[in-house]
């Protein structure tokens, strides 16, 4: 017997999914799909596609010519967007006893040693966007592994998230500094702002992006580097950006 199907739900979401498919339509008639715009012109395209009533996030993709199954072709990078992402980041901190005090007043949501590392491991507590920890801490976190890298939150020396300064790695990630990395399609999937920034700022930090995500290309990647690159807001549609 086949799955049963919610037959209510899907007619009570019916007319939303209509609203949103003609709303997304008449955003499409207003540039052309196939063209790419310069970033100061397809950020204002974006802001003035949106059309919803919260303050949506702007999203990059990017898609690239590499072979992620090749280690040297791997993409893993970190950067602090000038104007930051809009958005609160919730930061863990794994430390010594002498270093909580410091790391809570830099930002941290939690910070901890031992007892820390046993709360993630007894209780799967993963309340956090993102882990940093002392080089000192990296033994004892390896029992936390399996909690935490199936969730992207293991702290790791390429995301500068592995760091003896750990005042200025939270203030950072407080401030909008931001992990990318590339999928096992070869693509990137990240944000850089919020639609209320206006387009100055958002213009600000996608050209951070786009330079940063040029300026770590791996020493395996062979021929063109960044094949497109496409920016939205949140359920809006997507505009393809000049290289």
């Amino acid at each position: 017997m086949g799955a049963l199907v919610n037959w209510g739900a899907i007619y009570h979401l019916t007319p939303l999914l209509m609203t949103a498919s003609k709303a997304l339509r008449t955003s499409y008639e207003k540039f052309d799909r196939e063209k790419t715009y310069s970033i100061e012109e397809a950020v204002k395209l974006m802001i003035s596609c949106s059309t919803v009533k919260f303050d949506p996030t702007a999203e990059i993709h990017f898609t690239l010519g590499i072979d992620p199954k090749q280690a040297d072709q791997q993409m893993r990078s970190t950067l602090s967007l000038p104007n930051g992402t809009g958005k609160s980041v919730r930061v863990a901190v794994f430390c010594e006893d002498d270093q909580v005090k410091a790391a809570k007043a830099a930002g941290a949501t939690e910070a901890g040693g031992a007892e820390l590392i046993d709360r993630v491991v007894s209780k799967g507590w993963t309340d956090f966007d993102v882990a940093v920890a002392q080089p000192a801490m990296m033994k004892l976190l390896g029992k936390a592994a399996k909690v935490l890298g199936p969730k992207g939150l293991m702290p790791n020396p390429k995301a500068g998230t592995v760091t003896p300064d750990i005042e200025k790695a939270v203030k950072e990630l407080c401030a909008g500094r931001i992990e990318f990395r590339n999928d096992k399609f070869g693509l990137i999937h990240s944000i850089f702002g919020k639609l209320s920034f206006g387009d100055t700022k958002l213009a600000e930090n996608l050209t951070r992006f786009i330079n940063t995500v040029k300026e770590a290309k791996p020493s395996g990647a062979k021929g063109t580097f960044i094949k497109n690159i496409t920016i939205n807001s949140t359920m809006g549609p997507g505009i393809k950006v000049s290289i």
